[in-house]
C-alpha cells in the first residue's frame, strides 16, 4: 500500500521566485538578471587580471582566482533554468536536473567555505609570520589548498545528493523553493527523514563550524599582530586586504547559518527564497567589487590591461590627421 502512494512521476514542480508576467515581477526579473551578468563580468574580469598580471601571481590571489571561479559556477546552476522558466512559463524540472543542481549547489557552496576558511590562514601566515610566508605557502601546498576544497565539496555534494534522491517521494512533487535545495526537497519526501535531518544538521555544525574556527582562530592572530605594528603603513594595509576578506565570509557564513543551522521552522519558504537569492546571486557579485574596490593591486592591474586595450585600440585605428588643404 506505501508503494502505491508514492508517484510515479519524476519531474517537480518549482515555485518560483515571480510567478505573474506583471510590471513589477519583470522589473524585478531584470534587476536579477542585471545583477547576475554584473556578477559573471566581474568575477570573470578578477580571474583575466590575475592570470595575466605578473604582480598578482601570489599565493593570496589564486586562492582568489579560485574564490571567483566558484562564484562564476554558483549562481550559473540557478539563475538561469530560473529566468528561463519564468520566460516560458513552465516551472518543471526533472528527477536528473534536480540532482545535478543539487550536486553542484553542494559542491560549488562547500568547496567555497573550505576555501575561505584557507584564504584566512594565507593571510595569518602573510601577517604573523611573513618572513616564512614564500616556504608555508609555496606552489603546492596552494594547490594541495585548492585540491582539498574542491574534494571537500565533491564528497560532501556527492554523499548528500544520492543519500537525498534515495527517499520516495509523494504525489505532491512541489518544491516551494525556486530551486532545487536539499531542505526544500525532504519536506516532499513520504518517509520519516528525522534521522537524516539530524545528521544533517551534525554534518553542517562540521561543514560550518568547523572552517568559521578557523577564521576567527586566524584572524585572531592577525588582529593581535596588526596591533602591535609600529608603522601605520603597514598596519593600514593588512586592516584593508583582511577587512575585504573578513567582508566576504560575513555574507557567505551569515547566509549558509541561517539555512542550514537555524531550524526551519524559525523561517519561512519567502525567508529561504531571500536568503538562498543573496547567497547564490548577491554575495558571487558582491565578492569581485570588495576585492577589487579595496586592493590597490588588483585597481592598478585592471588600469594597466584598460590601459594595454586602448594602445592596441590605437595602433588599429590610428588617428588621420586632416591634411593643410582640408582645414581652408
Amino acid at each position: 500500500m506505501a508503494a502505491s502512494n508514492v508517484s510515479a512521476a519524476t519531474d517537480f514542480t518549482l515555485m518560483g521566485l515571480f510567478s505573474r508576467h506583471t510590471g513589477p515581477h519583470l522589473a524585478l526579473l531584470f534587476l536579477v538578471v542585471t545583477v547576475f551578468t554584473t556578477g559573471l563580468l566581474g568575477n570573470a574580469i578578477l580571474i583575466f587580471l590575475i592570470a595575466t598580471d605578473s604582480r598578482l601571481h601570489t599565493p593570496m590571489y589564486f586562492l582568489l582566482s579560485q574564490l571567483s571561479l566558484l562564484d562564476v559556477g554558483f549562481p550559473l546552476v540557478t539563475i538561469p533554468k530560473m529566468v528561463a522558466d519564468f520566460l516560458q512559463g513552465e516551472n518543471t524540472i526533472t528527477f536528473g536536473g534536480c540532482a545535478t543542481q543539487m550536486f553542484f549547489l553542494m559542491l560549488t557552496g562547500v568547496s567555497e567555505g573550505v576555501l575561505l576558511s584557507l584564504m584566512s590562514y594565507d593571510r595569518y601566515v602573510a601577517v604573523c609570520h611573513p618572513l616564512h610566508y614564500q616556504a608555508l605557502m609555496r606552489g603546492q601546498v596552494c594547490l594541495g589548498m585548492v585540491g582539498a576544497s574542491w574534494f571537500s565539496g565533491a564528497l560532501v555534494a556527492s554523499v548528500q545528493t544520492s543519500v537525498t534522491l534515495q527517499f520516495p517521494y509523494c504525489a505532491s512533487h512541489t518544491v516551494d523553493h525556486f530551486f532545487c535545495e536539499l531542505p526544500a526537497l525532504l519536506k516532499l519526501s513520504c518517509a520519516d527523514t528525522s534521522a537524516y535531518e539530524l545528521a544533517l544538521s551534525v554534518s553542517g555544525v562540521l561543514i560550518l563550524l568547523l572552517p568559521l574556527s578557523l577564521i576567527f582562530t586566524s584572524y585572531g592572530h592577525v588582529l593581535g599582530a596588526v596591533l602591535r605594528m609600529r608603522s601605520a603603513e603597514a598596519r593600514h594595509k593588512a586592516f584593508t586586504t583582511c577587512s575585504s576578506h573578513v567582508a566576504v565570509v560575513g555574507l557567505f557564513y551569515g547566509a549558509a547559518v541561517f539555512m542550514y543551522m537555524v531550524p526551519g521552522s524559525y523561517h519561512s519558504p519567502q525567508q529561504d527564497n531571500v536568503v538562498s537569492l543573496f547567497y547564490s546571486l548577491i554575495t558571487p557579485t558582491l565578492n569581485p567589487l570588495i576585492y577589487s574596490l579595496r586592493n590597490r593591486e588588483v585597481r592598478m592591474a585592471l588600469v594597466k590591461a584598460t590601459g594595454r586595450a586602448d594602445l592596441r585600440a590605437k595602433r588599429r585605428w590610428p588617428v588621420m590627421l586632416p591634411l593643410p588643404g582640408a582645414l581652408l
